[in-house]
């Protein structure tokens, strides 16, 4: 039987958002996967998965650190023997893919977003995009999330011809996230979804909790998420205040959904498509987010949401104002046109047959 070998950076993301794709895998390959041990490797194991446990750094930037992931990759590789490899998010792309290309592998990469060292420029920008150019040369199919990435890469001439392809971000599980009946009016609940860290614009986020909390009394905001940065501190006083209900980590974000009444992603992290937002529109909620790569696709401004300028916390507070102002049914039908939306554009099936169709291919 012939092997599938994924490389990714945690398990949480792997699971959720691609175990649609794993699952019609494991049923003609041998599928292994390597990922550092978390929570959701007994649920990939049960799926069918061969599991490999390989220290990531994520976000660090320490050379022998990843030197190490390099030299994991290459005996990883060596042992497996895998007949096509499947690299997601940015350091499991570098490293696996010149792995890869050194060993004469086929391999399908996916951009799941360039990543802070990228978007910000500096030296750290230029290793990078060497990495990358060293990586992607040799690559079966490039997969890309969002139309802005693929630009910037060729642009940079980081990519050259070869095969690329624009599928929609990871898809959207549909009966996962089902339309959910809208919630009644006793008070108006917004839904900050994430990672909570700065990128994800959680400042902006709770500037316009802030504002919005002290004029209208029926608004209630809820933040869901770990803290990657120092924000936990503020984010209780500002419950104890009565400001926001924060919620923490939460493993599944389906209630969260079913009572909120607007998902809110004030995000200027370098996203590939956002994955919040696509579940949030699935289950018929209205969605504010920022006008950039990864968020914009999924909004038409003022259809099934709003757009705000990155950043801006004026902005954002006068979209959340003009959604307050909307009736009930108007706010209902902003969540069914997304649900639309959705449907037609981000069902998870079109990524996975682009897939299949691409490791056939190989």
């Amino acid at each position: 039987m012939s092997k599938v070998l994924i490389l990714a950076n945690n398990d949480v993301g792997l699971y959720k958002f691609r175990k649609e794709l794993i699952q019609k895998l494991t049923k003609e390959y041998e599928v292994y996967i390597s990922l550092p041990h978390g929570e959701f490797v007994p649920q990939l194991i049960d799926l069918g998965c061969k599991f490999i446990d390989t220290s990531i750094n994520r976000r660090g930037t320490n050379p022998i650190t990843d030197i190490k992931l390099l030299l994991s990759y290459n005996k990883i590789m060596r042992e497996v023997n895998p007949s096509v490899v499947l690299t997601y998010t940015i350091k499991p792309n570098v490293y696996g893919g010149l792995i890869c290309r050194i060993g004469g592998i086929p391999y399908i990469v996916n951009i799941t977003g360039l990543g802070s060292a990228v978007e910000n420029g500096g030296l750290l920008q230029k290793i990078t995009l060497l990495l990358y150019k060293l990586s992607l040369k040799r690559a079966s199919c490039i997969f890309f999330q969002n139309e802005e990435n693929r630009k910037f890469l060729s642009t940079k001439r980081i990519i050259k011809g070869g095969n690329q392809k624009l599928i929609p971000g990871s898809g959207v599980n549909l009966d996962d996230y089902p339309l959910l009946d809208y919630p009644s009016v006793k008070s108006i609940n917004f839904l900050f979804v994430g990672r909570v860290m700065k990128e994800k614009g959680i400042d902006q986020y709770l500037e316009a909790a802030e504002y919005i909390t002290s004029k209208y009394s029926n608004t209630v905001f809820h933040v869901v998420g770990f803290c990657e940065e120092t924000y936990e501190e503020k984010l209780i006083e500002m419950q104890e205040s009565g400001t926001i209900r924060y919620h923490g980590m939460q493993k599944s974000v389906l209630d969260f959904y079913r009572m909120s009444h607007c998902i809110v992603h004030p995000t200027y992290y370098p996203e590939g498509m956002s994955n919040v937002l696509l579940e949030g529109a699935s289950c018929g909620r209205p969605i504010i987010t920022t006008d950039r790569a990864g968020c914009r696709e999924i909004v038409d401004d003022g259809v099934n949401g709003y757009v705000v300028e990155q950043e801006n916390s004026g902005d954002l507070i006068e979209k959340i104002k003009m959604f307050l102002e909307l009736s009930y049914e108007k706010k209902k039908q902003m969540g069914l046109a997304g649900r639309r939306k959705v449907e037609k554009e981000f069902n998870r099936d079109i990524v996975v047959k682009e897939y299949l169709n691409q490791i056939k291919k190989v």
